[in-house]
Formats: C-alpha cells, structure tokens, sequence
C-alpha cells in the first residue's frame, strides 16, 4: 500500500479531512450575515451546523463519503446525532434544496435498517415523486425556501433532490423512483448542456406565466449564460453517483450509462484548459468570455476533483484526467486553513440574470465547502489503498 501519492502523504490527507470535520460542526454566523429569514418568521441558519438546509445536506454527505472508508461509529454518530435534533425539533418546509440531506439518510437506513427512518424517507420521497411542482415537459422546478421559482431548471437539482430519490427508490425497493430520477437527468443536460463548450449553464426557464408577470417575453432562455463552477460540479459529482447507484442497486441502463459518460467526457475535456495552473483551482465562472473579475473558488475545485476521481475509479473516465485532478486535489489542500475551514468558498448562489451576479458572491466558509473538499479527499485516500 502507497503511502504517498504524487507527493502527497497518506497520513496528511486524513489529518486534513479530520480538520474539515471538526471545523464543520462548528462553524458559527457570528454576525448574521448568511441567515435566511422566510416570511413566516422562521431564521434558517445556513452557515451553523444545527439547521437543515441543502447546505446541510451536502456537509451531511461529506461525512458519510468519509464514513464509508473508516467504518469509525464517531462518524456515524455526527450524521445520525443531527437527524435526531431535526427530527425532534418538528422538521422542515419540503422544497428542492431540504431534500438533499436524504441522500444521506437513505444511505444510512441501507447501513443501519432503523425503522425510524422510514416514516421520513417515504413521506419526502413521495412529496418529490408526486407533488414537487414541475416544468413544461416534467422537469423538477427548483422550489427553495423563499422563492417558486415557476418554470425555472437548476443544475443543482440533480444534487439536491434527484440523487436522494434515485438513493430511496432503491432502498425502499421502490423502482419508480429510480425511473423518475433517470428522466429528471436527461431532461437536465437536455436544457442545461451547451455543446458549444461542454459546460453547463446554471439554469433554464421556460417561457410561460411567470415570464409574463414579470413583464418579460420570449422564448425559454438561459438567464446570463453562465457557465457558473459549482453548479458545473454539481453534475461532475452526480453522475458518477448516479451510475453507481444504478449498477449498485441493480438497475442498469446501457443507453443511459453511455449518454451521461459521454456527457461527463465533455466536460472535463472542457474543464481541462480552464483550470489554473499555479492554483489547480477554477473561477467560479468557467467560460474565457467570462472570467475577468471571476475570483477563484475552492468549493467548486474540490467537486470537480471528487468527480473526476471517481469516475476514474469507476471506468466511466480514463486516466488522461489523472494530472488534472492531482493538480486540483492539491489545490484543495493547499486552501485548508490551520482552523480547518476550506478558504475561497462561495456564498450560496441563486440564479443571475448578469454575470457581475456571480461575481459579487461573497467568500465565507460553509458546510458544503467543507463537505466538498472532505469528498474530494476522501476519494483521493482511495489512492492509497
């Protein structure tokens, strides 16, 4: 067994991911700025580790990667220690971004099989596969916390909801699930994908009644055409899950298999001149066009590195993206501070309408960042197994 990996040591990639655990869970707000106030009253807080956002979701996640290699029960306790407290605090509104931390769960209850589980997995599943509202042609509408967001597609729904009902769908031996999930990914890249680069935009909206009310005309359009990083990572991470999750739980599809590695293909091949050499990290907007005053953006970088070395592992990808992701996982470490916090992570990011949008997010440790490069490590730490 290797101990060190393109001069990078075992033992440091372990320290590292313990530091962003602790770091995590204990984040704190200290000034307010990245709480949610919803109209009901309600303070969500995004940043701090006891409330339930997607930011949550995906720090949840980050931890259940790191479990799956050390099988450690102070792992396991972290995740199931926060689904306690929500679960007794009465819950959450149901939208698309409250859905991510059931991917996890679903990949407990596989693990654990406690029955107080299932109530909560079945009652948000059957919410996503029957009442989450969608677009024309079926797609997911991104519903959040404090907007409808009518007619709209987001590249971070595939994250956020479609993983966690595919991951249920299986558990709960629940096929329709997992069909669904399938459409929800081919509509995606249907809207989202822009074969001119092989990135993808951030979002789509159809043309329709919300357009109208806002005074707005037209055919469907792409909002400002970003080609924003971390939702481009999104994908870069969920497909390699979701084929595995497939092949896992039995439900392979050869057509679908080749049409997501083929898409995952071309952006990497894409991905591959955007990146910094003197950082490994991406802008947070990817596009040439785009970049002047785009800052450079951890949380991004490390699901790019995840994703691509998982895909290596899982032979969706070939080994001609090995320097990239090294280049890109050192990046990551290198933007670790001695407290454990992931530097130059973004804010969390809805739809722009201009680039300048993307741009003026500010910098602020979160969960998922910290997740995210906790995913990335993690799968890096396969290296040396």
């Amino acid at each position: 067994m290797p101990t060190s990996y393109h001069g990078v040591t075992s033992s440091s990639v372990h320290a590292k991911i313990e530091l962003l655990i602790s770091a995590m869970v204990n984040i704190q707000d200290k000034t307010g700025e990245f709480l949610l106030t919803l109209p009901d009253g309600r303070v969500i807080d995004t940043k701090g580790w006891q409330d339930w956002e997607w930011t949550h979701g995906i720090g949840l996640y980050g931890i259940w990667q790191y479990y799956q290699l050390t099988n450690s029960p102070a792992h396991l306790a972290l995740i199931e220690d926060w689904f306690a407290a929500r679960f007794a605090a009465g819950g959450t509104t149901k939208n698309i971004n409250t859905m991510a931390v059931f991917l996890t769960l679903a990949c407990v209850y596989e693990r654990t099989r406690n029955p107080a589980y299932v109530p909560w997995l079945d009652s948000w599943a059957e919410w996503a596969y029957h009442d989450l509202a969608r677009t024309r042609h079926g797609g997911m509408q991104h519903t959040t916390y404090l907007d409808e967001n009518r007619g709209q597609l987001w590249d971070d729904t595939l994250m956020m909801t479609v993983l966690p009902l595919a991951k249920i769908g299986l558990v709960l031996g629940r096929r329709h699930y997992v069909d669904e999930a399938k459409r929800q990914f081919l509509l995606h890249v249907q809207y989202l994908f822009d074969a001119k680069t092989g990135l993808f935009f951030h979002g789509w909206e159809f043309a329709g009644a919300a357009a109208a009310e806002e005074g707005r005309s037209g055919g469907g359009h792409h909002f400002a055409e970003a080609r924003w990083a971390r939702g481009n990572s999104w994908l870069t991470i969920a497909v390699p899950e979701f084929l595995e999750l497939l092949r896992e739980g039995g439900v392979e599809d050869p057509a679908l298999e080749a049409f997501l590695k083929s898409t995952l293909l071309a952006q990497c091949e894409a991905l591959g001149p955007l990146q910094e050499a003197s950082t490994g990290l991406w802008r947070t907007l990817l596009d040439v066009a785009e970049q002047e005053g785009s800052y450079p953006e951890a949380s991004a970088t490390a699901g790019f590195a995840f994703g691509v070395l998982k895909g290596q592992r899982k032979k969706y990808l070939g080994g001609e993206f090995e320097d990239m992701a090294v280049k890109a996982v050192k990046g990551v470490l290198a933007n670790i501070s001695e407290d454990g916090e992931l530097l130059n992570t973004s804010f969390g990011t809805g739809m722009g309408r201009d680039l300048q949008h993307y741009k003026d997010i500010p910098v602020t440790s979160m969960p998922y960042g910290q997740a995210m490069a906790i995913m990335a490590l993690a799968e890096f730490a396969r290296r040396f197994i």
